[in-house]
Order: structure tokens, then sequence, then C-alpha cells
């Protein structure tokens, strides 16, 4: 499917891609088999990501940074990090054909909460532009689903991510 095999996201350029994206952030010397699974995580994250600000067919700058300053706060990330993942991500999701390999790897890799907190950022993104579409909110609904995350907890990351554009004009966090 991908460039770099991110179908069944075992593919050896994938690796590669991978392994040149993170070695630059892993100290030089040391092994760290959960670093690959972490960084994988990080990847499927920001595709949905990528993918909930391209589902309304209208890319806004407003929708970009919030993707951007999404995976910094997640993940912890540098400026110059979020943003390297944010290109890896979206070069991954203009090839991408589903969400379910992404998911499928959040499932394994998350907690409940953490999952949540995937779906706030989500409506985040959806709210970034101040305009909330019907593909942007079926989108959400299907995430969620797919992550099993309980319709209270989405209703919950939903008024969270939609009262925190209001009172900011866009991204509280």
């Amino acid at each position: 499917m991908s460039h770099y095999g991110v179908c069944d996201f075992t593919g050896a350029t994938m690796l590669n891609t991978f392994k040149q994206f993170f070695e630059r952030r892993l100290q030089p010397g040391t092994h760290n088999p959960q670093g690959a699974d972490r960084h994988t995580l990080q990847l499927a994250t920001a595709v949905l990501l990528i993918e909930m600000m391209r589902s309304d067919y209208h890319i806004k700058d407003a929708e970009r940074q919030a993707v951007l300053r999404a995976v910094q706060a997640k993940f912890e990330l540098s400026p110059e990090e979020g943003a390297d993942l944010v290109q890896l991500a979206e070069r991954e999701a203009r090839q991408a054909t589903d969400y379910h390999q992404f998911t499928s790897l959040i499932n394994k890799g998350f907690t409940a909460e953490q999952k949540e907190r995937v779906i706030e950022y989500l409506w985040q993104v959806a709210y970034a532009d101040g305009d909330l579409d019907k593909y942007e909110e079926h989108m959400v609904r299907k995430i969620a689903e797919l992550l099993y995350v309980p319709h209270a907890a989405y209703i919950a990351a939903k008024h969270r991510a939609h009262e925190a554009q209001q009172v900011a004009g866009g991204w509280l966090r």
C-alpha cells in the first residue's frame, strides 16, 4: 500500500524509514525494542490526526497547527520532532486505504484513557477551523468505534475539545 510498506506495518522499507526518523531521537548505542513499538504508535496516531485534517477536503492552517500541537503534546516532542512526525504521517496518510491498520496498533498499545485522549485530539483538529463538518464528525465516531471508546467517553472528549475551542478560539492546550 505505501511506499514503505505500512500496509502490514512490517515492510522492510517502512522499518528503515522509522529507523532513520527515530534513530536521531534515541541515544546512540542504546537498544530499545519497546522504543520501536512506541514510535509505531506515534506514527499511527499522527496518521489518524492527519486523516482528520483531510476529512472535510479543505485543509486549513489551523487544522495543521492543531495536528502538530497534538503530536507534540501527546508524545512530548520538540517542534522539530513533531514536524518530522507530521511530515512522515502525511506521506503515510496519502497511501492509506483504511483506518484499521492504525487503530489496531493503537488498540494493542494504548490504555482506554490514552485512546480517549486520541479521540479528544481528533475533536480538537475537527474544531480547529471553527467549523465542524459532517465528514469530520463521522470520522471521529468511526475511529472511536474502532478504538472501542465508550459512547460516554466519546461525548466527554467532544465536549472537552469544544470547550477548549470556545475558550481559546482554537487550541487551548
